[in-house]
């Protein structure tokens, strides 16, 4: 029998049972609803609204099943249809009368309420976790790539010279305003929706900032049609792991586009690849290609959700049922990304020589020769026509801005000299940006020590992987 069956005359239909139920996917949240049920007890118990023996046995009755659950001994049931009437009923089974006293002064609406944001505050720690790791490794292959010189692009097109190190400080940084975002998440959703009932609080005594405090939360909701009605927080949570992954594709592409024999500037890991069925030269970049897919299917709950809750009137309506499946898919895929991906980081092999060889290919330092001419004197439009032309002088006759002879040099401009050449020169030319944010080798040390402070307080025991210069 249901508990909420006292105003029916019939029974529910088979169908209807498994629309209705949730308890496939809800079920996960268990500890977080014992959880909560053991501070509402005990709390019901301290202010009177039940006796403190019935309090003390709820709570006994509680521990037991969570006990039973993750010992792997208890059969969830689709008729109880989701994870807190099924805990409801394991507890009256056990305990008897005092079970059904621990709904009191509460609803499943302020219920589910709570437990989303208890799992949700401890998802979020473990993929912050996840993302300093994967920042720890971008920060060892960083230092051990301090000068490895490779181009830089814009729209594909190699544009300035610039280092392996220098990249990967990029992605370490969008990967930082990931973590501070999912903390921004995490801090706007540390509240206690407990209280709030159905939709309009209770008539009973109950103490909210009790099972705030034993709950771990900073403060409680400030309205109750609000809190059970709210689901801005698991939105808020998918846009920050929608960007997340978006920037995890972006970094895919760019693994995908390395690894081809067109860039050939990285090899992949034997174990972070795959082999075609019928061609046997072939090595794919199928994590990284499966991490761009699996995007999509983050931007997907996104979206489900947003059209979930775009025209859905206050309180409480059945369709925010569809909240979990679409978080707890997003949150799987992200967890399920963010490992590999940065074990296939750890084990990549560069390819260094293939990096300097397309840099220098390109004419990356045309900016840097047009420079020359400016502090020469010349102003930066025509110090940039004159290069255009030697460009294309080039071009035409199979140089490189390396080869040129001095005397062609002169013909594009009489302010070139000897010293043109040391101008020009790929690693000289990265380590004159040296401003802050740039590609030189001091830039990016200091770079990779602020990710490396950054990283220490989500990995207290992580230590960064070299020693900075000076």
């Amino acid at each position: 029998m249901k508990l909420w069956s006292g105003r029916f005359d019939k029974n529910t239909d088979a169908l209807t049972d498994t629309l209705n139920s949730s308890i496939a996917f809800d079920s996960r949240m268990y500890r977080e609803d014992i959880l909560g049920s053991i501070a509402h007890a005990r709390m019901l118990g301290s202010t009177g609204i039940i006796d403190i023996e019935e309090s003390d046995k709820i709570i006994a009755g509680l521990n037991e099943i969570l006990s039973d659950i993750e010992a792997g001994v208890i059969d969830f049931s689709v008729e109880c249809e989701d994870i807190h009437m099924n805990i409801e009923t394991l507890l009256t089974e056990r305990i008897g009368e005092p079970g059904k006293r621990l709904h009191t002064a509460r609803s499943r609406n302020d219920q589910v309420a709570l437990d989303i944001r208890l799992y949700l505050k401890k998802e979020i720690g473990a993929i912050q976790s996840m993302l300093a790791a994967l920042m720890a490794v971008l920060c060892r292959q960083a230092r051990a790539n301090i000068g490895t010189v490779m181009p830089a692009y814009t729209h594909l097109q190699r544009a300035q010279p610039t280092t392996f190190a220098h990249y990967m400080m990029a992605y370490a940084n969008m990967l930082r305003r990931d973590c501070t975002r999912l903390e921004d998440c995490l801090a706007r959703m540390d509240e206690c929706p407990l209280g709030s009932g159905a939709l309009t609080t209770t008539t009973y005594p109950i103490d909210r900032w009790q099972t705030a405090g034993d709950l771990g939360f900073s403060r409680i909701t400030e309205n109750s049609l609000d809190a059970v009605s709210d689901r801005d927080f698991i939105i808020e949570l998918l846009g920050c792991l929608s960007i997340l992954m978006m920037h995890l594709s972006r970094f895919s592409e760019e693994i995908i586009l390395w690894s081809s024999w067109e860039f050939k500037f990285i090899e992949l890991d034997d174990k972070h690849s795959t082999g075609s069925s019928i061609m046997p030269q072939k090595k794919n970049p199928d994590i990284a290609e499966l991490t761009r897919g699996k995007t999509g299917r983050v931007y997907g709950s996104l979206v489900a959700l947003l059209t979930v809750m775009k025209a859905l009137p206050l309180a409480y309506n059945k369709d925010m049922q569809e909240d979990k499946e679409a978080l707890f898919d997003a949150l799987d895929t992200v967890k399920t990304c963010l490992p590999v991906f940065t074990a296939m980081l750890d084990e990549m092999k560069l390819l260094p020589e293939n990096m300097r060889r397309a840099a220098a290919a390109g004419f990356i330092n045309a900016t840097d020769c047009a420079d020359y001419l400016v502090k020469k004197g010349l102003p930066f439009r025509d110090a940039y026509t004159v290069v255009g032309k030697l460009v294309n002088y080039c071009l035409k006759s199979g140089n490189t801005l390396e080869t040129l002879t001095p005397k062609e040099y002169s013909a594009g401009s009489p302010l070139f000299s000897d010293d043109i050449y040391d101008a020009i020169n790929l690693e000289k030319c990265i380590d004159a940006r040296s401003c802050e944010g740039g590609p030189s080798r001091l830039s990016v040390t200091r770079q990779i020590t602020s990710i490396e402070g950054f990283i220490k307080s989500y990995l207290p025991d992580f230590q960064k992987g070299g020693q900075d210069p000076g």
